[in-house]
């Protein structure tokens, strides 16, 4: 079984680019040593090694892979791991497809050139485990035990995780839905993540935290000039309805909130994640559209635009 997946994730790489399939496959089976090195790389955070072994030959190669990263990151031309913030129902629409999609968004969607597509086969396999980010991180927001957080979604990628990665397994689309919508009440952000190494094509939802998560992490720090994340396509508005309590200051991830008086948006920091929307009492707040943010990852018109 494990040579079936082996080979189906190899065959996802056209000809000239099956040299990607090992970053692939190091990336799926060890990614928490990648995401370990990558830390290590970024520095600044408290990191502990994985408790799973690795060769020193696997090491290298993990190292060199997130040095590709790195040295493309400086820019959404050659940025070749990125993510794309999604609200809440944005997100529940990329793990409840039931049918195959292969959709190329616009740039105003993915404003990236090096991986871009949606590419969903057998959408309904779903691969649920461990945040690496949290798992190596030495002051983690989650405890051991709530850590299964990332969902990486359709084949190949879904079967190959959960057979060669013990951290990872398989769950239902119903239980995807859960996942997603706890994380939601837990005040983080939904990321859609794009990898050139896993045939330029969207891979997996992450539940990201700003304490933890390295692209918000890097985001933040470098105040968008790393352009590891895009906006959501929404920006957030506050109403007359605002009682004044800041729980929407202190649950942005964006450090987008300021209270004066009432809540006031940064509309240039701001992500259009939803969380405030998510935490405000009152319903105070609400996203709306905005053209600067570029447009939203919605399934549902991407597909209808594709016909």
């Amino acid at each position: 079984m494990h040579n079936e997946t082996t080979k189906a994730l190899y065959d996802i790489f056209p000809t000239d680019e099956k040299g990607n399939f090992y970053h692939a496959y190091m990336y799926l089976k060890h990614i928490n040593h990648f995401i370990y090195h990558a830390m290590q790389a970024a520095g600044g955070t408290p990191t502990k090694m994985p408790d799973t072994p690795i060769s020193d030959d696997v090491k290298e190669m993990l190292e060199a892979v997130v040095q590709d990263i790195a040295d493309g990151a400086a820019s959404r031309d050659t940025s070749i791991y990125h993510g794309k913030i999604v609200k809440l129902k944005d997100a529940i629409q990329l793990v409840t497809q039931k049918l195959n999609l292969s959709i190329e968004p616009s740039e105003k969607v993915i404003p990236y050139k090096q991986a871009k597509n949606i590419i969903l086969q057998n959408p309904e396999s779903i691969a649920v485990g461990e945040c690496a980010c949290r798992a190596v991180n030495e002051n983690s927001c989650l405890g051991p035990d709530e850590l299964d957080v990332c969902l990486f979604v359709g084949d190949p990628q879904a079967t190959f995780i959960a057979e060669n990665n013990p951290k990872f397994r398989k769950c239902t689309q119903e239980e995807a839905v859960r996942i997603i919508e706890d994380a939601h009440k837990r005040g983080f952000v939904h990321g859609a993540y794009f990898k050139k190494d896993m045939s330029r094509r969207f891979v997996a939802i992450c539940n990201c935290c700003a304490c933890c998560c390295q692209g918000m992490k890097a985001w933040n720090l470098y105040e968008g000039a790393i352009p590891l994340l895009a906006p959501s396509g929404y920006v957030a508005e506050v109403s007359d309805e605002c009682i004044e309590c800041g729980d929407c200051e202190e649950a942005c991830g964006f450090n987008a909130i300021t209270m004066d008086g009432i809540a006031v948006i940064n509309e240039e920091k701001c992500m259009g994640c939803g969380v405030c929307e998510g935490r405000c009492p009152n319903g105070a707040i609400s996203l709306r559209l905005d053209p600067s943010k570029g447009e939203p990852l919605d399934l549902e018109v991407l597909k209808k635009e594709a016909k």
